[in-house]
């Protein structure tokens, strides 16, 4: 199931949050993810979780994400987000905040981020992105 950009709510003095979109490339030749903005963030990086050994491991994904054609691409907790950081202000549940999603053929992608609560784990809203042609919709 596709969903909206959204972010989970942070508590107060947090400088970190991550956000999370289901991305369908629709088109007809691969593109890349390579990171995005939030209001109010210095900075965007994408960057995977994973578990080894039972510990949470986090890391940078310097090169993006690949979307091939047809793919969905899912950005969600506990696996691939993007890392927004060093926070002017806390994210409130209930706020849209505008951000941007980066490309590497189809650019800077205009988005707003919906907030939900701290222990989200999902989107409410119903509908997703996809890319056609290197164009988001």
């Amino acid at each position: 199931m596709s969903a909206q950009p959204w972010a989970r709510a942070t508590p107060k003095g947090t400088k970190t949050a991550a956000g999370y979109v289901a991305i369908k490339n629709t088109g007809s030749a691969p593109d890349r993810l390579t990171g995005g903005s939030l209001v109010g963030a210095d900075g965007a990086q994408v960057h995977e979780m994973t578990m080894d050994n039972g510990v949470m491991k986090m890391r940078a994904m310097s090169d993006g994400i690949e979307i091939k054609p047809g793919e969905t691409v899912e950005l969600k907790p506990g696996g691939l987000h993007l890392m927004f950081t060093d926070l002017k202000a806390r994210l409130v549940k209930g706020q849209s905040v505008k951000g941007t999603l980066t490309f590497a053929n189809a650019g800077t992608v205009d988005v707003e981020f919906a907030v939900e609560g701290v222990g989200a784990t999902a989107g409410t809203a119903a509908h997703g992105m996809q890319m056609d042609h290197m164009q988001m919709h």
